[in-house]
């Protein structure tokens, strides 16, 4: 890819970052993190105590990216066919159609996933991983660009149901979302308490598209697909790299989707950062958000309120990335 090529994405995504931070206060974590998710063509789940922006945040991304946009608010009493779509008899023709869901949308907001039943789950889990919708015996294809932004709160016991392992895997980052700090929640207080902003569209679905096919062309050195490798290995052998005591606290590492999960986040971020091509630095950068809801804890790691983002930072810690040594030829 020619650098021209990858600065004019860089500054066409900050100029969505911006557009998107109009509205967003602060949370720059947070929207930075949406914004790989999306280059990346992956779905991502939001976690946070409400009203910390997470709908708003999702809402206004679509507003500046364009595209069709369909919020699905998840109830215990939603079925399959309340997302995904059913068959409706016409009395007019005397037959029966196809009508499709809500997913049938570029950007699916999932508001408070973890309150739908099993099989709403199930039905999601087919349109997250094959983005496509099986209804009396057809194939529907969703539009492309495809994903699904899916918020939870963590506070809550009551009437939710805790997402399965296999479908938090499909989620190729998981962003936690804390509560703004003071000067935060002043600028909070100004800006939205009278005449709230409206971002503007930056970008279309065939922009998007082409963003998307620019960040596969990032380069990932040998060396930093080792590290890759070399962190998703950590989680499942964490004895072999010197972190004995982690053993005992997971029961089952990251996934092969995390390899792939890391490579794909990491050129992304490399991608909106003007770069052509992928540092240890990004890796790092998206580790967090990428093996976190991956690891399963064992039931005393549960009880002894160990959270998985802590061991994500100690296999940073204990697994060396390779070290960058830049050639600047002759002095």
């Amino acid at each position: 890819m020619a650098e021209h090529e990858t600065g004019s994405s860089g500054a066409l995504l900050e100029q969505t970052l911006g557009e998107v931070r109009k509205v967003i206060v602060g949370q720059e974590h947070m929207v930075e993190r949406l914004v790989v998710a999306l280059v990346a063509g992956g779905h991502c789940l939001l976690e946070g105590v409400p009203g910390v922006a997470k709908t708003l945040a999702v809402s206004s991304l679509a507003q500046v990216t364009g595209g069709t946009f369909a919020r699905i608010q998840f109830t215990p009493d939603l079925v399959p066919s309340d997302i995904v779509g059913t068959r409706i008899y016409r009395p007019s023709s005397e037959k029966f159609d196809v009508e499709l869901g809500p997913v049938f949308a570029n950007f699916v907001l999932a508001d408070e996933i973890n309150r739908a039943p099993a099989k709403v789950q199930s039905a999601l889990l087919e349109v997250m991983a094959e983005r496509q919708v099986s209804l009396t015996g057809q194939t529907y294809r969703l539009p492309r660009p495809f994903i699904v932004l899916a918020t939870q709160n963590p506070i809550e016991s009551e009437g939710v149901y805790p997402l399965p392992e296999a479908q938090r895997d499909r989620f190729l980052m998981k962003i936690n979302i804390p509560y703004p700090d003071a000067h935060d929640e002043l600028a909070i207080l100004r800006r939205m308490s009278v005449d709230p902003p409206v971002p503007q569209q930056v970008l279309d679905p065939e922009m998007l598209l082409g963003l998307q096919r620019a960040a596969e062309q990032i380069t990932v050195h040998e060396l930093v697909a080792d590290y890759i490798v070399r962190l998703v290995m950590a989680t499942r052998q964490p004895a072999a790299y010197r972190m004995p005591d982690l053993a005992a606290l997971i029961e089952i590492g990251a996934s092969p989707r995390a390899t792939l999960g890391l490579v794909s986040a990491a050129r992304a971020l490399a991608l909106l950062r003007g770069r052509e091509f992928v540092l240890p630095e990004d890796v790092r950068d998206v580790a967090r958000e990428v093996l976190t809801h991956r690891i399963v804890l064992t039931f005393d790691a549960v009880a002894d309120g160990i959270d998985q983002s802590e061991l994500v930072d100690r296999i940073l810690a204990c697994v060396p990335p390779p070290r960058v040594v830049w050639n600047h030829g002759p002095s």
